[in-house]
């Protein structure tokens, strides 16, 4: 019921989530519990008990060999394995650690002036007299620069890097039609053939890129393995790049359909940080993930069978009344919005938190500091996806 609302708009979404607020902390489904209550959420998302699988790692099962033999040809993806989404300890901490010495919050902040460049460098080429679709012009190219500059990609590839994040994005969705299944499929193929070039010319002519930084980690003396490698920046490009194109497009979206909100900004720029985390409680661009329990265990106080599938809807979680209060509302000073779950929780957060929140404070500042009058026109469409919420074309007056 939750997927049949995402071409809409919020108001379709809302007597959804106050119905699902209303079975906390589970509502039993026939082949789901699926929860939107906040604590619920975090508990599940922090389960030791709760694996990011679809189904248990039991090869001995029907589940389980079919899950073995959907993947065993599939291509490197955010979804397959070695991907730190589709890992469970101990494999996911080890791999874990070693990512985040390099993919550090000190590191997002040595990139934030870069970032503001490619921001105001986009900015200027556009025409701000007449309607401007800013997904292809603005929300897309900023996120995807940004990355490449993590990647070390030169400028002379990054049109293919442009084009492949935009094609495996939706390797993060769930319901593709065979075609889109199938264009999926040959992006990551490609991806990771030009993955495996890059990196190993990365280790012989290493950059100041995130990327490079990341071949030569180490931890006790060993250091992640080449699939390991092109797994991380496999994800970082499909992740980082959709989700944070979305985070943009949602932003102006709300900021600019809500005026009153841009005069508190305007008056109070420190709150341009909460305001990002504001856009996410309220328009995150992932609806939900998915839990399987590896055992019978609690989670949340509720009795769970081994292998019973959970569902967590992010987007609940981020209106549940028990936390915030006027759920539905946007207010940019909301005192507790970083309270939300857009990221995730437990030790599948998002690795790339700090650099979306920068990507998008500083997106979304500057198209606004320079054009606080910027109007969505008609013709805005959502995108076609079921987990991922974002805008596929947003047309924008900049300068009315």
């Amino acid at each position: 019921m939750f997927v049949a609302t995402q071409s809409g708009d919020r108001a379709a979404l809302e007597p959804i989530l106050k119905e699902l607020h209303a079975q906390s902390p589970f509502y039993r489904g026939k082949f789901a519990s699926v929860t939107a209550d906040h604590a619920a959420v975090r508990a599940l998302l922090s389960s030791p008990h709760a694996g990011a699988g679809l189904v248990p790692p039991d090869r001995g099962r029907g589940l389980g060999r079919l899950q073995a033999w959907a993947v065993q040809d599939a291509p490197v993806g955010p979804l397959t394995p070695p991907s730190l989404l589709a890992t469970e300890p101990p494999d996911h901490t080890r791999y874990r650690k070693l990512v985040s010495r390099v993919f550090t919050a000190r590191a997002v902040e040595e990139l934030r002036g870069r970032t503001e460049q490619i921001a105001t460098e986009l900015l200027d080429r556009i025409d701000p007299r007449r309607p401007v679709d800013l997904v292809a012009t603005y929300c897309s190219p900023l996120p995807v620069t940004v990355i490449a500059q993590i990647l070390g990609v030169p400028e002379s590839d990054r049109d293919k890097v442009l084009r492949l994040g935009a094609a495996a994005a939706p390797s993060l969705d769930l319901g593709l039609s065979w075609a889109g299944f199938r264009q999926v499929e040959s992006a990551l193929r490609e991806f990771d053939l030009w993955l495996a070039q890059h990196i190993d010319h990365l280790r012989r002519h290493p950059g100041d890129d995130l990327l490079s930084q990341l071949v030569t980690a180490q931890e006790d003396g060993v250091g992640l393995t080449d699939l390991e490698l092109r797994s991380t920046a496999g994800l970082v490009l499909a992740a980082g790049f959709e989700t944070t194109v979305n985070l943009l497009g949602n932003g102006i979206a709300l900021l600019a359909g809500n005026p009153e909100q841009l005069s508190v900004l305007a008056a109070r720029d420190d709150l341009w940080p909460n305001a990002v985390d504001e856009v996410l409680r309220v328009d995150p661009p992932v609806l939900l993930t998915a839990r399987m329990t590896l055992a019978d265990a609690e989670v949340a106080g509720v009795p769970m069978r081994r292998g019973s599938v959970m569902v967590a809807l992010l987007a609940g979680a981020n209106r549940d009344p028990k936390v915030f209060a006027q759920p539905d509302a946007f207010d940019v000073a909301r005192p507790n919005a970083r309270d939300h779950l857009s990221f995730s929780a437990g030790r599948h957060f998002c690795l790339g938190a700090a650099l979306a929140r920068m990507e998008g404070e500083v997106g979304l500042r500057a198209l606004f500091e320079r054009y606080p009058e910027a109007r969505v026109e008609n013709g805005a469409g959502r995108r076609g996806t079921r987990i991922l919420r974002g805008y596929e074309t947003l047309p924008v007056t900049l300068s009315p």
